[in-house]
């Protein structure tokens, strides 16, 4: 008899320095992501410091409400690293040493003629009853656990050794412990929009899709510069989940207009290069608030060499006006954070990097600077194309640090609505 498909799962992220660093623990969603892909619903995850004791109680707990129990972190070779330890003192079996494990660790070492440290043979320790997960991106193998009709699954904490491992468990043991029925989802982004704006437009879909079948669920994201929607199907076919999803985004997408900047799995610095290839033009950049970090979202873009020409950085007056060619009285009349300034850096990145498409940003990131007329937050934002030059004034609200996120991804969106005919301002709200 086989045994019962797993139907929820929990997440653990093990190490300190996920709770008192500041480290962000991006494996969980990773995994969370692939195992709804199999129909595993993750009903929680918690992060937890290296305290053996805090960790057994964790797993006890999760095994309580959860078919599989994931963990991540935590199988180094140091005395912090305790996931092994309190895996086996939750499940009350003991660990051995695994000669061919130990073997492997030692031919590690031994290929980079560096000595194996005695603290290594720790990672050699297996739970009773585990099958071994080999590790070809580092020394800490992965452990799948059958407890009974559940599982515990240990994997390593660095996403480079985390995913593989995790794709070998998706393949082997786990796909042969999922269900029939399968998570299907698809989304969009949106830019130029609040998140309580694109929700009241869509509110009137929800409820229709809720009631469709096969029933379509909804969530959105927020994140600096962008929205995410994100629509989810459960399903044992593929294909009416497929057109369902399919015919939900196309809705949404109506209903959001130019707001909506892609279907697809892609950045706003992504979407931008593929228009400008499109088109057979480049841009150049002229940064003052900013500070080069419109450039180098751009050239995060592998491949940008073949649409993005360069730019400057002018956060002084003279550097406006010696390297951009902002003209020194305008800047004496208006301000260097004005619009005409931006325009005339947008016109002079244009014209000094004999470039297609121009564009200019100056603002006030703070936390100093701002007046009554133009407080802390305010950022003109201009853009040069062959067809059309516009200049939006925006307010962001947030530190210095928000201002500058947010002043880059408002420039790449008024680029991509010029590259696709719309209006780079009017169709911001």
């Amino acid at each position: 008899m086989s045994p019962a498909a797993f139907a929820r799962a929990e997440t653990i992220a093990v190490g300190s320095e996920l709770l008192a660093l500041g480290r962000v623990d991006t494996n969980s969603g990773h995994i969370a992501a692939r195992l709804a892909a199999l129909g595993i619903d993750v009903v929680a995850r918690s992060v937890v410091g290296d305290h053996a004791g805090h960790l057994e109680l964790a797993v006890r707990t999760a095994l309580q409400r959860a078919d599989l129990v994931v963990l991540t972190g935590g199988l180094g070779p140091t005395d912090d690293d305790l996931t092994r330890q309190a895996v086996s003192a939750a499940l009350g079996r003991p660990m051995h040493e695994d000669a061919e494990q130990l073997a492997r660790i030692a031919a590690r070492f031994a290929a980079r003629a560096i000595p194996m440290p005695a603290l290594n043979r720790r990672q050699a320790l297996l739970i009773e009853g585990a099958l071994r997960l080999d590790n070809p991106n580092g020394t800490a193998p992965g452990q799948w656990i059958d407890v009974g009709a559940q599982a515990v699954v240990l994997l390593p904490g660095p996403p480079r050794e985390m995913a593989p491992m995790l794709e070998l468990v998706v393949d082997g043991p786990l796909a042969a412990r999922a269900g029939r029925a399968r998570t299907y989802t698809r989304g969009l982004k949106v830019a130029g929009r609040s998140e309580s704006a694109v929700e009241a437009t869509l509110l009137p879909l929800y409820a229709e899709w809720r009631t469709h079948t096969p029933a379509i669920e909804a969530t959105i994201l927020a994140a600096l510069g962008r929205i995410e929607l994100h629509l989810f199907v459960r399903g044992e076919e593929e294909a009416p989940a497929v057109a369902a999803l399919e015919a939900a985004i196309a809705q949404a997408a109506e209903a959001l207009g130019p707001a909506v900047y892609t279907t697809r799995d892609e950045s706003l610095e992504e979407l931008a290069g593929r228009l400008l290839r499109e088109a057979g033009w480049r841009v150049a950049v002229v940064e003052s608030c900013t500070g080069g970090m419109l450039g180098a979202r751009m050239t995060d873009v592998p491949g940008s060499s073949a649409w993005l020409e360069g730019g400057v950085i002018t956060y002084s007056n003279a550097l406006k006006t010696e390297l951009a060619g902002v003209p020194a009285p305008l800047i004496a009349e208006h301000g260097a954070v004005s619009e005409p300034v931006a325009r005339a850096m947008a016109a002079g990145a244009r014209t000094r990097c004999r470039s297609e498409v121009g564009i200019g940003i100056t603002g006030i990131a703070g936390p100093d600077g701002g007046t009554e007329a133009k407080p802390v937050g305010t950022v003109f934002i201009a853009i040069e194309t062959p067809t059309i030059a516009a200049c939006r004034q925006a307010r962001f609200v947030g530190d210095r640090a928000v201002v500058r996120q947010q002043s880059v991804s408002a420039a790449l969106d008024m680029l991509r609505l010029a590259l696709t005919g719309h209006d780079p301002v009017g169709a911001v709200r």
